[in-house]
């Protein structure tokens, strides 16, 4: 056996979101997601496209929310480090806006043209870049907080190791990369051993940190659940302040509407973050 008892057929099966919720209604999903994403994009009228580091791909678009030194969320999308575009995920811009907060959607470069240890570097580059330009941008650079999806999720905690980072919140992501080294994933990712350790966030907690919410749709498959509840729990153990949240009925792609939807329970608690109350 591989890993906790599984061998490659199940390892494969357990990391395979698409499979477990259905090719069709992941379809279904970006079809509604890319025209949201459209209008919000031609009457917000981001930036786009800034760019944060010299790769192709190392760029953001940045939704101001018109309020004067407002918080900012970076956003991280997934696609397990090897798949999807920026564009695809604007539509959760629609919750922060609404609550007068700035949104910069992160795009980084994809595997096999990056190995982990450069998309990791790309991240912090897109924070760092952000924390020197917020003001310039009209927010604060003092309330940049951090958030991503799947592959984003586990990026969120690689961002959050920079102290100046407000606080995170990773949905539904990756926290160890063993099992991914040891599954279908590997292929175009080509993590060995050492870099699979050393860009696992539970084996490198940071000694100073933000306060963490780790989500998960409780719908999700069993090792995804796994993940976020032992990262919530290494962080806890290490005195970092934080919670684990799993969002009932959501599967790994509805779990996004709790962040889009201006009442969402994503959006709940980010505004408990910004209001320093987690």
């Amino acid at each position: 056996m591989l890993f906790r008892g599984m061998d490659r057929a199940a390892l494969d099966a357990a990391y395979n979101n698409r499979n477990a919720v259905g090719n069709a209604r992941v379809e279904k999903f970006y079809a509604e997601w890319v025209p949201r994403g459209q209008n919000l994009t031609a009457a917000r009228k981001p930036q786009l496209d800034l760019k944060f580091g010299a790769g192709a791909r190392e760029r953001l678009d940045f939704y101001a929310s018109g309020k004067p030194k407002a918080p900012t969320l970076m956003f991280i999308h997934g696609g397990y480090w090897q798949m999807n575009d920026k564009e695809l995920f604007s539509f959760v811009a629609e919750g922060p806006l609404a609550h007068g907060i700035n949104v910069a959607i992160v795009e980084y470069t994809l595997a096999p043209a990056a190995r982990m240890d450069a998309i990791c570097a790309e991240i912090r580059r897109a924070v760092a870049w952000l924390l020197d330009n917020l003001e310039r941008l009209g927010g604060d650079p003092a309330k940049l907080f951090v958030t991503g999806h799947s592959a984003g999720g586990h990026l969120t905690a690689i961002a959050v190791d920079n102290p100046k980072v407000a606080g995170g919140i990773p949905i539904s992501g990756i926290f160890d990369l063993e099992p991914i080294r040891l599954n279908y994933l590997n292929d175009k990712l080509k993590l060995d051993e050492a870099e699979a350790a050393r860009n696992s966030p539970i084996r490198h907690i940071p000694a100073q940190a933000c306060p963490l919410v780790v989500t998960v749709g409780a719908a999700e498959l069993p090792e995804l659940v796994r993940q976020s509840a032992d990262y919530a729990k290494a962080w806890t153990a290490a005195g970092r302040t934080g919670r684990y949240m799993a969002l009932p009925d959501h599967d790994h792609f509805s779990v996004l509407e709790e962040l889009a939807n201006p009442d969402g329970k994503l959006i709940q608690v980010l505004n408990q973050l910004i209001a320093g109350k987690i």
